[in-house]
């Protein structure tokens, strides 16, 4: 047994999903920092993410990635373009509004992984599963309503188009959050990621050379490369990778809804780092968002 496998038999999945979710708090922190075009920021991310993968890959699971069917392969294809989308998306919502309004936008995805988690993969939501969900969406729509009234203060924001676009965000996640949990049955981890962030970079790659975006290595001071760095550490490994490990043994729902704690976390490292205090709507709705993660967790069918 390989130390990775030991890991994974040893990792209680909540536990592994709780550790993904402080990651990714940090991303929308990163991405403010930068000053790079929002697409060349994406794509250094997931190519960092696909480099610090690509030694454990060639090491382990080279047979594995050759094993993968052609149906399987598709579909990491298809999900790889539907991260690149979700990151593009996203990180351009970040330049027009706060980030607690794109944040909990983005993350407002448990709407979508459920309906497609039921008709699609044949999962179990229960009434308490679903009000934990909706209580979740609710508290969404509080710290939206806060972040899209401190935005409109913002220098240049444009909050309704930043919106908008971490809308796009939601929906782009929510397919990829399904196609996880669907291959994970039956596909390794790294395989899996790996597939998915080197077709994810390659779609990032064409998008930011068709809006003419400098790519060159060249172009960005090395604080730049940091931040790139860190964000493939934390919200790339840490993050994303291991929410793809815990969709082998966690209901696809249940991992969407417990995404939402990102928006508190972000919220409350933008209010140390970046000086965006939250209003009461971001307070009210992030206490409500970390109840509706409660209770959708502890409504799981027993044994799940």
């Amino acid at each position: 047994m390989t130390w990775l496998a030991t890991l994974e038999e040893r990792t209680p999945p909540m536990a592994a999903l709780a550790v993904s979710v402080v990651a990714i708090s940090t991303s929308a922190i990163l991405v403010r920092f930068s000053d790079a075009p929002s697409v060349v920021k994406a794509l250094y991310r997931v190519v960092f993410t696909t480099l610090l993968l690509a030694p454990l890959t060639v090491a382990q699971y080279r047979d594995d990635l050759r094993a993968l069917s052609v149906r399987d392969g598709l579909v990491a294809v298809v999900t790889g373009v539907a991260l690149a989308a979700h990151f593009a998306a996203w990180f351009e919502s970040l330049e027009w509004t706060t980030v607690a309004a794109s944040v909990t936008l983005v993350q407002s995805q448990p709407l979508f992984v459920a309906l497609g988690a039921a008709l699609l993969l044949d999962e179990t939501i229960n009434r308490r599963m679903v009000g934990g969900i909706l209580l979740s969406v609710v508290g969404v729509a509080f710290m939206s309503l806060g972040g899209l009234l401190s935005g409109a203060a913002l220098a240049g924001a444009r909050p309704l188009y930043g919106d908008a676009l971490a809308l796009v965000g939601a929906v782009m996640a929510a397919g990829y959050v399904l196609a996880g949990r669907s291959l994970r049955q039956r596909v390794a981890l790294v395989p899996y990621v790996t597939v998915v962030y080197s077709v994810c970079a390659v779609v990032l790659l064409v998008v930011a050379l068709a809006e003419g975006a400098t790519v060159a290595p060249t172009a960005y001071p090395p604080e730049e490369w940091l931040l790139f760095l860190g964000m493939a550490v934390g919200p790339g490994i840490f993050g994303h990778t291991v929410i793809n490990w815990t969709l082998k043994y966690v209901e696809s729902s249940v991992v969407s809804v417990t995404l939402l704690g990102e928006p508190v976390g972000s919220t409350l490292l933008a209010l140390v780092l970046l000086g965006e205090a939250p209003d009461v709507f971001t307070v009210a709705g992030g206490a409500i968002v970390l109840t509706g993660i409660y209770v959708t967790a502890r409504g799981r069918p027993s044994g799940a």
